[in-house]
């Protein structure tokens, strides 16, 4: 097997290509690949987490949700741990997004702590984002609501990592004083 970097070199490499064409909803439009690997570097950096398999989940969370990427991919690549985990976080696209969001809220308090430190990353990030690149065509109205559901996703993950819980409350705290919520 491969040395653990390699793996998550791999992995960068592999989320990378499978996201090659899409961008985030952001002002500038930033490559969608700067999000997965920032949900690894806030657990890596805040969350203190280092296990590679975990990392390596966050770098592949979005593959089989929103690329042409299959379990089977991850399994075989990356083996049975990462892609459980990245199966944990992954919503089913062919449900509609008012289901697909209210399912976030009732399996959160059922995912492993590793998922669920997965999840407070990918919550940060994308309230972060809301805060420093809006989404172009979000009125505030949108924004606040993200943030709200975002709050009542993140209520279920608490109790695994007091660092990211700290960090997600100072960051929902700033972000409806900017926002005026």
């Amino acid at each position: 097997m491969n040395s653990d970097f390699q793996r998550l070199v791999t992995a960068a490499h592999y989320a990378a290509h499978q996201h090659r064409t899409q961008k985030r909803k952001g002002l500038n439009e930033e490559p969608y690949i700067v999000h997965p690997l920032e949900v690894a570097r806030l657990l890596s950096t805040i969350g203190g987490v280092h296990d590679p398999d975990v990392l390596i989940a966050a770098i592949l969370h979005d593959t089989i949700e929103d690329t042409s990427a299959e379990k089977e991919d991850i399994l075989e690549m990356f083996g049975e741990r990462v892609c459980e985990i990245v199966l944990e976080v992954t919503d089913d696209k062919s449900l509609p997004k008012a289901e697909r969001k209210k399912l976030q809220e009732e399996h959160a308090p059922h995912l492993s702590p590793e998922a669920k430190q997965l999840k407070m990353c990918d919550k940060i990030s994308n309230i972060s984002d809301i805060l420093e690149n809006p989404p172009k065509d979000w009125p505030l109205e949108r924004m606040i609501e993200y943030v709200d559901w975002g709050e009542r996703v993140f209520a279920g993950l608490r109790g695994t990592n007091e660092d990211l819980e700290r960090h997600f409350d100072e960051l929902v705290e700033r972000a409806r004083r900017e926002l005026g919520a």
